[in-house]
This record gives C-alpha cells, structure tokens and sequence, in this order.
C-alpha cells in the first residue's frame, strides 16, 4: 500500500486485500486520493472466501481510478511479491502494517518492506495495535 504526490492528486496504490489493504484504500478515497487497484493475478477473485469479502473488493476495485493487472494467471506468493515490488517501485511512501515478524510465505509484508527498503523507498511500519516492537524490524 502507498501513497504517491505529483502534480495531480494523491495517488494510492492497493491490491485490495481484506485487512490493512481496504482498510487504507478507503481511507485514501476518503481523503480524495486516486485509487490504483494493483491485482496480481488472473484467479485473485478466488481468494475472498468469506460471505461479503469479494463485494468489498468488487466495491473498492470499482471505486478506482485505474487498474494494474499482472499477468500471472494463479494466486502464488510470486504473484503477490511482484504485486507488493510494483506498489513500492511506484510510491513515494510505502504504508505496511506489520508485526515485525518474517513473511509466512513469498509475498508476504517483510519481503515487500526489505523489498522497498533495498529499493531506496521510504517506509513507514504501522504497528497494529496490542503489537509490540521488542522484533527487530529489519530482517
């Protein structure tokens, strides 16, 4: 997730996960920020199980001002690594809601954070609340 200034609007980038990922994409657009949905592959609907899940993401992604599909066909971690590479190579601010702790699978926060650190790009770790910070959070 991030966020971007140039000489327009604010621009947010999100892959409009449930979680931290609507979360943000909401309160973008509440601010009057210009939505990028970054959808990292061609099955990525499969993946909002719950009842109402996949509304929310159909009602976020259709609030949008652009799309950005990747071409991986299937949901892998390869996907979602290059999902969260393309959001931290376009930002200005990378936002990552993280406990700290490593990545549970390719894709996960701490790739994408160490991703966008080595990168150069600003990070900002919001730490959900009830979390500590006794983890080291560089990895």
């Amino acid at each position: 997730m991030h966020g971007h200034t140039g000489a327009g609007a604010l621009q947010a980038y999100s892959s409009l996960a449930v979680g931290a990922d609507q979360l943000f994409a909401d309160l973008a657009l509440e601010h009057g920020a210009e939505l990028t949905a970054v959808i990292p592959s061609g099955n990525y609907t499969e993946d909002f199980g719950a009842p109402g899940e996949l509304a929310r993401f159909e009602e976020l992604r259709g609030r949008a001002a652009r799309e950005v599909r990747l071409g991986f066909p299937r949901s892998t971690g390869e996907a979602y690594y290059a999902a969260g590479a393309y959001i931290a190579d376009h930002c200005d601010r990378l936002l990552a809601v993280w406990d700290g702790a490593p990545a549970r699978g390719l894709g996960g926060t701490a790739d994408i954070v160490r991703y966008a650190r080595e990168q150069g790009v600003p990070v900002t770790v919001i730490w959900r609340a009830g979390q500590g910070r006794s983890r080291p959070a560089r990895r």
